[in-house]
């Protein structure tokens, strides 16, 4: 089950955590070269580093539609995915995963590569990163800690 052909497409919020717990080359180290769009360039703020690819939708319609229902920045990471084959998405937001989920699109969250990091041996222990993750404003369930630790084979 190799996912390495997938174009992988991040919104905000991954981009946000991993900076400010200074790991985003995580994204890089785990899956090479990423999508985001301008509006969640413009959402994070900063610089993205080189090895994220800005690429805009072309459906504005659909992105419109999106955007009724949760922020712009998902909206446009979303209307991307649905444009581009085999890719899967790195989403947080519940709600922006529900319509992905409704859409049958494929995606992950920030937990979710630093697990993929540890188990593809990018990184010795999810714990330090989780850590620092709580440190931020950025809610970790005790249960999604729980499972992340079970899913990384750390429990």
């Amino acid at each position: 089950m190799s996912q390495t052909h997938k174009t992988i497409i991040s919104d905000t919020s991954c981009f946000i955590i991993l900076s400010k717990i200074g790991a985003l080359d995580l994204l890089q180290k785990v899956y090479g070269e990423i999508i985001t769009t301008s509006t969640i360039e413009e959402e994070f703020g900063n610089q993205l580093p080189e090895w994220v690819k800005i690429q805009n939708v072309s459906d504005i319609i659909k992105l419109k539609i999106l955007e009724l229902q949760i922020d712009k920045g998902e909206s446009s990471a979303i209307a991307l995915a649905l444009e581009t084959q085999n890719s899967r998405l790195i989403l947080d937001d519940y709600k922006a995963r529900k319509v992905a989920e409704n859409l049958g699109l494929h995606y992950t969250g920030t937990i979710g590569i630093i697990i993929k990091a540890k188990l593809d041996n990018i990184i010795p222990s999810v714990k330090p990163l989780l850590d620092k993750i709580k440190e931020t404003n950025f809610r970790i369930s005790p249960e999604l800690e729980l499972q992340a630790y079970k899913e990384a084979k750390e429990i």
